[in-house]
């Protein structure tokens, strides 16, 4: 869903999402969670509409979605590409591997979104792979020993399936 939270649609819609998980112990991350799901990112306008809910300040929700890296405060590419930066992958080239990717897919650490919107490049911090380093996440398909070359195939089938691979990076 991409709409703007200025309009009663999609306030609606996280009144919903709310609605949903206000029962549950501890609702905020689930309630994060679910307007991440339904907008592919936590807009900043669904701030205030959860703290006044939940009883909680607008600083505290913020704090909350700036320090999980789960969360996103804006729009992701149609394909998010994760790359793991945990000491294994460090140790096997993340790091050229992460230059890379952003390099051939027109992103960067400061716009991590392409021009495009096709690709958001993010460094995650463990993807569960580490006796294969370094390792990415495409979409919703893990990638295990990495280079440059190889990546770029990975990122070519994703794109030949159609959007297969890419879809669900809004729900990532």
């Amino acid at each position: 869903m991409a709409l703007s939270l200025n309009s009663e649609a999609a306030l609606a819609t996280v009144r919903k999402v709310i609605a949903e998980r206000a029962h549950l112990a501890g609702p905020l991350l689930p309630i994060l969670h679910g307007v991440q799901e339904e907008f592919g990112h936590v807009p900043r306008e669904a701030l205030p509409v959860i703290a006044a809910v939940l009883h909680l300040s607008r600083a505290e929700v913020h704090g909350v979605v700036s320090y999980y890296h789960h969360f996103r405060e804006q729009p992701a590419g149609r394909c998010v590409v994760q790359v793991c930066r945990a000491e294994s992958c460090l140790a096997m080239g993340a790091n050229a591997l992460l230059a890379h990717a952003r390099q051939s897919l027109g992103c960067s650490e400061i716009s991590p979104t392409s021009a495009d919107s096709a690709f958001t490049v993010e460094p995650v911090y463990c993807l569960g792979l580490c006796a294969s380093s370094p390792a990415a996440m495409i979409g919703t398909h893990l990638h295990a020993r990495l280079t440059p070359p190889r990546f770029d195939a990975a990122i070519a089938a994703a794109s030949a399936h159609d959007g297969a691979a890419v879809r669900g990076a809004e729900r990532a």
